[in-house]
């Protein structure tokens, strides 16, 4: 069987395309529980966007998670910070 190898650049283009702009798609190959498979035929599931969706929610993840990885000591900078002087703008607050 033959597997697709997807790039970073390949994937951010697909997680947001900009609006209005045309999203290339690839054939590839995945592979996936035969009873699933069966049931999602049977339902008449769209196996191509399901599939781009769930691949979609998994890479908006990763990069959540790696974002919040490298930014950690500025999160927790701005957090003390914070803590220590209170709300920036926080006079200009109406609630």
């Amino acid at each position: 069987m033959a597997h697709a190898f997807v790039t970073r650049a390949d994937l951010h283009s697909t997680v947001q395309p900009e609006r209005g702009a045309r999203v290339t798609r690839k054939p590839t190959n995945v592979s996936l529980p035969s009873d699933l498979l069966e049931r999602a035929r049977e339902l008449n599931v769209n196996v191509s966007r399901a599939s781009e969706r769930g691949l979609r929610e998994e890479v908006q993840e990763v990069e959540a998670r790696q974002w919040a990885e490298q930014n950690a000591e500025l999160v927790k900078a701005y957090t003390a910070m914070v803590e220590r002087e209170g709300l920036p703008l926080a006079k200009y607050r109406t609630f």
